[in-house]
């Protein structure tokens, strides 16, 4: 039997705003136990792995959960700080940045989600649910769709909202991939970064990949990863090139590879090349381990002599200016204080009916 959650709201509540923004997640800690419990929870995801599931439990508990955690977690070690998960920090920062923003003209309570792991999707629509929002814009902070991704969030929040009562107006951003204000934030970091350590011979702009077939098959991502580096590479004059990283298993993947490309450029004598991770809203083990040292391996043992990552957009100034557009945009025509207006009325009317 479904329990349907609402048993401690209060009707008198003035109804509000919310706004939940979802990033992929983190482990607890940089230690075995933890990935295996964090990678046990993203790779049971039917939209990650997309393959009979008897079969793939099979391999997921059989195979994968007694390798993987281990080599994960010395990854994590890696990037791990004193204050924790660097992408779960930098996205408090994002929150709390975020809050003070007052362009927005009128109350709005802002959570924040993980897809795998803490806090959950549904720990941070609780928090907007105790806040009485009965208007909630779900902000999934990948900036290309792909059903791996955003899909995955949307199937995510439909669960909890599965066991809510009374159900909320909803509206879900399922991408900004060529919005005006993300490709500007993303051209000023890479200048910006530039100004200050001069220029490459090239820039790569790395996305995280996803199996060719998934393309093949109607996921739109390729294309719009290709249409945020095109736009951001006509405001710039330096060579760039789009590639993909992250892939898992023996399987075909989006190309050109990352790695495989790096070391190309290496063997070729290519001097100094940079790399962008556009798809990346929040610097990760992904970006910071991945890319920042292991595949800046791969380019200078190649022969390369200068690599630089350029960090991910975090909680810069742009950034932030970024999401509140996105929020300003998206909860338009949304009118909470009408509805309080006539909650008012009601009650005022029932007052006056007893009398």
């Amino acid at each position: 039997m479904t329990i349907y959650n609402n048993s401690t709201y209060n009707h008198k509540n003035p109804a509000q705003i919310g706004v939940l923004l979802v990033n992929l997640g983190t482990p607890d800690a940089p230690t075995t136990s933890a990935l295996r419990n964090y990678l046990g929870e993203f790779l049971a995801d039917p939209r990650i792995t997309e393959m009979p599931r008897w079969l793939w439990r099979l391999i997921l508990h059989g195979v994968i959960l007694r390798i993987r955690p281990s080599r994960s977690a010395k990854k994590y070690q890696q990037i791990w700080t004193e204050a924790g998960s660097p992408l779960l920090e930098i996205s408090k920062i994002q929150l709390h940045k975020l809050q003070q923003v007052t362009d927005f003209n009128r109350p709005i309570t802002i959570a924040l989600g993980m897809r795998y792991g803490n806090p959950s999707i549904a720990a941070g629509l609780e928090q907007l649910r105790q806040a009485n929002a009965r208007y909630i814009l779900i902000l999934p902070l990948y900036p290309q769709y792909s059903s791996t991704s955003t899909g995955s969030v949307f199937d995510a929040v439909n669960k909890v909202f599965k066991t809510w009562r009374w159900l909320p107006d909803v509206r879900f951003i399922s991408h900004y991939h060529d919005h005006p204000v993300y490709i500007n934030a993303l051209t000023t970091q890479i200048k910006r970064y530039w100004a200050e350590h001069g220029t490459p011979d090239k820039l790569l702009f790395s996305f995280h990949g996803i199996p060719k077939r998934f393309f093949l098959n109607g996921d739109p991502y390729y294309c719009e990863c290709q249409k945020t580096a095109r736009l951001v590479a006509e405001q710039i004059d330096v060579p760039s090139q789009v590639v993909f990283q992250s892939r898992f298993g023996k399987e075909e993947w989006l190309k050109p590879y990352t790695d495989k490309t790096l070391i190309e450029l290496g063997k070729e004598g290519l001097k100094r090349v940079d790399i962008i991770c556009p798809g990346f809203a929040t610097d990760c083990v992904e970006t910071l381990e991945e890319i920042d040292h292991e595949n800046r391996q791969f380019f200078l043992q190649a022969g390369g002599k200068e690599f630089h990552y350029i960090p991910a957009l975090n909680s810069s100034i742009e950034h932030i200016q970024l999401l509140s557009q996105l929020i300003i945009q998206h909860t338009q025509g949304w009118n909470p204080e009408s509805d309080n207006k006539q909650f008012t009325i009601f009650t005022e009317h029932k007052k006056t009916s007893q009398i």
